[in-house]
Order: structure tokens, then C-alpha cells, then sequence
């Protein structure tokens, strides 16, 4: 089974990607099923139904969040509803959404989806950890495949988390800095581990946003309002290969396309 597991989606240069690289690449690559970090899909900050729906039509199975899903608050309208989003799993208690889900893809694989977000240099959320540990107390026994988006800023903080689940779930994958990594990697209980999967966007632009205003911004220290860059998109991420057998990851690709 191949698994597809898509950077952060940036803004309309970031869809245009998905639009444009993903069908080529789920049949070059024979791809099973799909997961794409959302986080920033519509206009840079949160998401909108229609870029939801948008993202699910265009092939993505599953969509994750971060630190900007309450962004724009149409999501408040759909986050109950909507089983193929997922948000970070430890919000406080009975905020709206779910933090993980099982779903079905390749030949009946039981796939589990969770999203978890860091503390370090971000919002003082509950503790990743013991929240993930909780959901892997319900989900294990019925899930043959566990993918863990963690959406953090401290590399430091990532690869702790891969280390500590390693060998309990199939695969570790950062976001949230938009940089992809060259530290993909199988850790030593089968783990498939990466820091950060990267980003899907506009590439001349500083994390996705116009560069002029981020290095302006930084410069004179005054608030701007930073605005999605345009030019050629890159779609990057991960596919991982899973044997059918025993569900382990045989290996962890790196992806990194361009879409003039």
C-alpha cells in the first residue's frame, strides 16, 4: 500500500498544485491514499468550506490542521460535521471537531488519522503526548495503519515525539514550518519519521507569503497584513510504501514537484 502525505497547502497557488501534480502522481506512484495538511488552504489562514470541498474533489482523502484552523471562522459551521478533517487532538476538552478518525483506503486497510500540535514557541495546548497515548488507547485494536501529522515549530520537540511513539504507530510526519527536511528516515522500531514534510505553495515566496512584505516586515518591525505569493507552485510530502502483510513501512520517499 502507498501512502500520500501532502505538505502544507498554502493559499491558491497551493491548490493550483494539488489540481495540477497530484493526479500524475497518484498513478505514477499507484497511490492508495491521501492525506494533506489544510491548514492554510484558503487565502493563507484557515479554511472555508469551499476550499474543503474544493481539496476532497480534487483527490485528498483526509485533511489536517494546525495552529491557524480557527482562522477563518466559517469553519465553526462544518468542523462537526465533516469526517475527513481532522484538527489538533489536544485542544481542550469540547472544542469543536475531532483530533483523529479511522478511515478506510487501500484493500480495507483500517487507516488512523491523528493531528497533534507542539508547545514549544506555539499556544500552550494540552500535552501531545498524553493526548495522543489516550487515542492510541481507543484506536489501536481497531487500526492497522496510524499516521500521526505533529504540526510543530522545535525540531527538538518532533523528533521526541517520533522517538517516544516510535514502534507503536506507522509514521511520524511533521508540519507546520513549511521547509521540508532531509531527515526522512525508518526509526529503529519501524517508525517512519520526517521533520517536516515541507510545504505545497508558491516557491519564491518566504513560507508562502510575498516576500517583499515578510522581509519588510521584518526590517522595520511594523504590522503587515502578509499576502499569499504567486508564481510557479510546489507540491511537497512524503509517500510512504506499507507492506500489505504486516503493515510496516518498507521505505519513506521524499517528494518535491514543481507547477509552472
Amino acid at each position: 500500500m502507498n501512502i500520500l502525505v501532502i505538505a502544507d497547502i498554502v493559499g491558491r497557488p497551493g491548490r493550483r498544485a494539488i489540481k495540477g501534480l497530484l493526479p500524475g502522481i497518484q498513478k505514477e506512484h499507484n497511490i492508495d491514499f491521501v492525506i494533506a495538511n489544510a491548514e492554510n488552504a484558503a487565502g493563507g489562514r484557515g479554511l472555508t468550506r469551499q476550499v474543503l470541498n474544493e481539496l476532497l474533489n480534487s483527490g485528498i482523502d483526509v485533511l489536517t490542521m494546525g495552529n491557524h484552523v480557527w482562522d477563518n471562522k466559517e469553519i465553526y459551521s462544518f468542523v462537526d460535521d465533516e469526517f475527513r478533517l481532522v484538527r489538533p487532538i489536544n485542544f481542550p476538552p469540547y472544542c469543536p471537531g475531532q483530533g483523529y478518525h479511522i478511515y478506510t483506503g487501500g484493500i480495507n486497510k483500517k487507516i488512523a488519522v491523528i493531528n497533534a500540535m507542539g508547545r514549544v514557541f506555539l499556544s500552550p495546548l494540552d500535552c501531545p503526548f498524553r493526548g495522543i497515548e489516550q487515542a492510541l488507547q481507543e484506536i489501536q485494536k481497531h487500526s492497522d495503519i496510524i499516521i500521526i501529522d505533529f504540526h510543530a515549530e522545535a525540531t527538538s520537540e518532533k523528533l521526541a515525539l517520533g522517538y517516544y511513539f516510535d514502534g507503536k504507530v506507522t509514521a511520524v510526519l511533521g508540519t507546520h514550518t513549511h521547509i521540508q527536511t532531509a531527515d526522512e528516515r525508518i526509526l529503529p522500531g519501524g517508525t517512519a519519521y520526517i521533520t517536516d514534510l515541507g510545504m505545497t505553495g508558491p516557491q519564491e515566496s518566504i513560507l508562502g507569503m510575498d516576500k517583499d512584505m515578510v522581509i519588510n516586515k521584518i526590517i522595520y518591525q511594523r504590522p503587515v497584513r502578509l499576502e499569499v505569493a504567486g508564481g510557479t507552485a510546489i507540491l511537497q510530502g512524503v509517500i510512504l510504501s506499507i507492506d500489505d502483510n504486516n503493515n510496516q513501512v518498507q521505505k519513506i520517499d521524499r517528494i518535491s514537484l514543481t507547477l509552472p
